[in-house]
């Protein structure tokens, strides 16, 4: 196609609707933007919970990987979790066609990279639904452009899909794959239909699978209305399926990654579905209803009057008016009974928001609308029925609380009358009657931009005071990345970025190579040995956190470690006055040497493990370095506290009556004088001081305070702190400072020997690796001659590793403590590791198999052409007539709006 002849394409109405229709979506999102002085526009942030935790970080990794700086590549990400699989997170984060387009942004505007790809996946939602309404049925360009953006508009958009943009690219694909089951229906484009169909898979997996039932419905929805025989339809639905299942196929590689790394994952909460009341509900069909947990079903006024309206617009087959309500309710009702709720979510319920199966509703909305609106404008008792019908559903709302703010009502109220008002003059025929639709156009532009925009404004706004949130790059992340930068010595040693975070994932956006990883696919024995360790977590577990231990930075090779203070941004806890520092600590090389034990057996092997964090440290040290003193414990009145009533282990310990409280709880007991003392207390919100001691290697001015976030039910634990060093006399005593009620568990002091520590460290760098070299998903040692024993790489063991010790061949990784682990029998000089993502193999295979099918098929279609030049439709020629909805052309210009 020449540029004259696309320019031309591009407009004709499909073309004029999908501009018009992202033009649309692009302004509306902007203009609320800016009324709710959001990022860019404003000084709010918009990295609200995990769009600042999980998107705007693997974001900036991604970035990293395209330019050539990232540690690891698509196989190991070796900046977060001490070594994780990062190719399910690629399939789950970053996987969109829209992703790549971050790299041509500077990497100190990723916040700005990625809201810019939000605005294109809406926009491209938009022009892909005004596309698909006309070819579903003719109608006014215009309008198929305004019910475009409608749905691109739509509550789940702005409630829940915007701060989740991997979500979007369902909302994109709904449409496109809408638009397949009509080629598939007419025996047209098989072979685009499988790519956009492998596409969808490849971009997002979870809502592509909801986007495929939704489009499934339709199709079978329009074969029922459809004037074909019985074998016409089977041949449709067939060439659908098939086409579906090669798209399936073709993205098998990235999605069985996902799925095999989301069964490796540490199991997060399991919820019971609790359907949401009827008001509940229907108030989520008015504009300006934020609300997390219950379904985001707003499409705008205009387009619920047309959808309500098709029901009783005569001039609307029978047939089609009750098949499109009736697929409207059933979906609808499909959200609130468990097990369809389960289907649409493929059998899981959500941890986080309930409806993310809600786009789907707003689609089939929109669809309906259309059709109400493409014969013709549903005259006054049509829109009367509609306007009682929606002046019912607002009477039944106003029960809910989402309809309590003072704009809400008033909102609806207008919008209704607007949306109505425009209707009914553009339904009116008399001689201005140009004069008249232009002022019904102008009115429902309005109403419809108006009623979009305040929603989205205060969706954005509403967020901010419901969830956590978190400041974009700014001089903090600056002073962090340049502090890493010049600490960084990776393979040699780790840089960890510090246990003060910034964001769940830190060294996605600053660098580094720590602990620290949020993602839905953290492994479980990550998660398991970290906490066994005495580390933190949020998520319930799915967001490990840095540990800022001198034992574990010798387990895990951290040799250098920022420490920043507070973040600003947050109200957790005060500024302490100090600045970005970093400290440097001997440890032994990536990969060492230690005696063989029966525990090195199992490919997780956990279950050496006990109560302690402190022993379970000297497990995996080999040495014994901490000493574990009684401690007593005393609430603020001096009097022993009460133990933990919730079966867990430890006592109460109530937060101050009041700020300046003069007596504090306490923890006291002696240990080695001059041992520097740690603090586990996971169920500890608040903080914690040693008295008359300092902190060592945390920088000048830095009070010793160790500084603990709990909560309950348990959503995050703290980990273990380090508050100092013990005097000369030996005994301690500990200030806590807590805000809520806090558990204070058996052996919480640790008192660690810092000579014994460094012997530890010179032995195990005595015995470990000469060299080591990392690169993507292969780790080589070099190793002293005659090594005996296990060689342990300071790496997770999660599943995929397999591991050779000199020539011989790999096999599956062995587990010490839940790291990588070698068997040495004293004739190998070194080991090689390498990582295969579990279940590449297989989706490899079953993709292979896919495009074999779609290259014999074209080939079939090629030679079947040669032989026949009549046959249409490579792989079933369209024998399908038109359906009784689709009218001849003289009448797509006169029965049009």
């Amino acid at each position: 196609m020449n540029p004259t002849t696309r320019s031309s394409a591009l407009l004709r109405p499909r073309g004029k609707a999908a501009l018009l229709a992202a033009a649309f979506t692009l302004a509306v999102l902007c203009a609320a933007d800016a009324v709710a002085r959001s990022h860019p526009f404003g000084p709010r942030t918009r990295s609200v919970n995990d769009l600042g935790n999980q998107y705007v970080p693997f974001h900036a990794h991604l970035w990293d990987l395209l330019h050539g700086r990232a540690d690891g590549g698509l196989y190991v990400n070796w900046r977060s979790g001490l070594g994780t699989s990062f190719l399910p997170d690629l399939g789950t984060y970053l996987s969109s066609p829209f992703a790549p387009l971050v790299a041509v942004f500077p990497r100190d505007e990723i916040d700005l990279a990625v809201y810019v790809v939000t605005l294109l996946k809406g926009a491209s939602a938009a022009a892909a639904m005004a596309w698909l309404l006309l070819a579903l049925r003719p109608g006014r360009w215009w309008a198929a452009g305004l019910l475009g953006a409608s749905y691109a508009l739509c509550g789940w958009t702005l409630a829940d899909a915007v701060p989740n943009p991997m979500w979007l690219d369902g909302l994109v694909f709904l449409p496109l794959l809408c638009l397949v089951g009509e080629w598939a229906r007419r025996g047209r484009r098989p072979f685009l239909g499988v790519l956009i169909v492998a596409l969808a898979w490849i971009a997002n997996f979870y809502t592509a699978y909801m986007a495929t039932l939704a489009a499934g419905l339709v199709l079978l929805l329009r074969l029922w209305l459809g004037d074909l025989t019985r074998r016409q339809r089977l041949m449709a639905a067939g060439r659908a399926a098939l086409i579906t299942v090669l798209g399936m196929g073709l993205a098998a590689p990235l999605v069985t990654v996902v799925y095999f790394g989301t069964r490796h994952a540490y199991p997060g909460r399991v919820r019971q579905f609790v359907p949401v009341a009827t008001e509940d509900l229907l108030a989520r069909l008015l504009p300006g209803t934020y609300s997390f947990g219950t379904p985001a079903v707003y499409v705008g006024t205009t387009a619920l009057l047309l959808a309500l309206a098709l029901p009783f617009h005569r001039a609307a087959p029978a047939r089609l008016r009750a098949g499109w309500t009736l697929l409207v309710v059933a979906v609808a009702l499909s959200m609130q009974w468990g097990p369809t709720h389960l289907l649409w979510h493929a059998f899981a319920t959500p941890q986080g928001s309930s409806y993310r199966q809600a786009f789907v509703l707003c689609a089939l909305l929109v669809i309906t609308a259309w059709h109400a609106l493409s014969y013709g404008v549903p005259g006054p008792r049509a829109l009367g029925a509609a306007g009682a019908l929606l002046a019912l559903v607002i009477v039944v709302a106003g029960g809910s609380e989402r309809t309590t703010r003072a704009f809400t009502l008033p909102l609806a109220l207008l919008a209704a009358v607007g949306a109505l008002g425009g209707l009914l003059l553009l339904g009116l025929k008399r001689r201005n009657g140009r004069r008249l639709a232009v002022l019904a156009v102008a009115l429902l532009v309005g109403t419809q931009f108006g009623e979009a925009a305040v929603t989205s404004a205060a969706d954005t706004r509403l967020r901010l005071g419901h969830m956590d949130d978190y400041a974009p790059w700014g001089a903090r992340q600056r002073e962090q990345a340049e502090a890493i930068a010049w600490a960084d010595g990776w393979p040699r040693h780790r840089t960890d970025p510090g246990r003060e975070q910034t964001v769940g994932n830190d060294p996605l956006l600053v660098g580094g190579q720590g602990a620290q990883y949020y993602s839905s696919l953290t492994s479980d024995v990550l998660s398991r040995t970290l906490t066994a360790l005495g580390g933190g977590w949020t998520s319930r577990g799915r967001n490990v956190q840095s540990l800022d231990n001198a034992v574990t930075d010798a387990i895990f090779s951290v040799g250098a470690r920022v420490h920043s203070p507070p973040d600003p941004h947050q109200n957790w806890f005060p500024q302490d006055g100090s600045g970005v520092t970093v400290t440097r600590q001997d440890v032994p090389p990536l990969v060492t040497v230690r005696p063989h034990t029966d525990r090195a057996d199992g490919p997780t092997d956990l279950s050496g493990f006990g109560p302690s964090p402190y022993r379970n440290q000297e497990l995996l040290l080999g040495t014994r370095v901490y000493t574990v003193p009684r401690v007593s414990v005393r609430t603020a009145a001096g009097k022993p506290p009460s133990p933990s009533d919730d079966g867990r282990p430890g006592l109460r310990v109530g937060p101050l009556p009041y700020a300046s409280a003069p007596r504090k709880p306490t923890i006291t007991g002696s240990c080695p004088a001059g041992s520097e003392l740690y603090l586990w207390a996971p169920h500890l919100s608040g903080s914690a001081r040693l008295a008359d001691g300092a902190v060592s290697g945390a920088g000048p001015g830095v009070k010793p305070t160790g500084r603990f976030r709990s909560d309950q039910p348990v959503t995050k634990i703290a980990p273990m702190q380090r508050l100092g060093t013990v005097g000369g006399s030996g005994r301690f005593r500990i200030e806590l400072s807590p805000n809520r009620t806090s558990l204070v568990p058996d052996g919480a002091v640790g008192c660690l020997d810092t000579a014994r520590l460094s012997a530890a460290v010179e032995g195990l760098k005595a015995d470990g690796a000469t060299d080591v070299s990392v690169s993507d998903g292969t780790i080589r040692a070099e190793l002293p001659p005659h090594s005996t024993g296990i060689a342990v790489v300071a790496a997770p063991r999660i599943s995929g590793w397999r591991c050779a010790a000199g020539n011989a061949p790999a096999l599956p990784a062995k587990s010490h403590y839940g790291l990588i682990a070698v068997p040495l029998y004293g004739s190998a000089s070194s080991v090689t590791c390498t990582f295969h993502p579990p279940g590449l193999r297989l989706g490899t295979a079953v993709g292979a198999l896919s495009l074999t099918a779609v290259l014999l098929l074209g080939a079939s279609a090629l030679i079947r052409r040669r032989r026949a030049p009549a046959t249409s439709g490579p792989i079933l020629p369209a024998t399908a007539p038109p359906a009784p909805d689709d009218p001849p052309a003289r009448e797509r210009v006169t029965t049009a709006p």
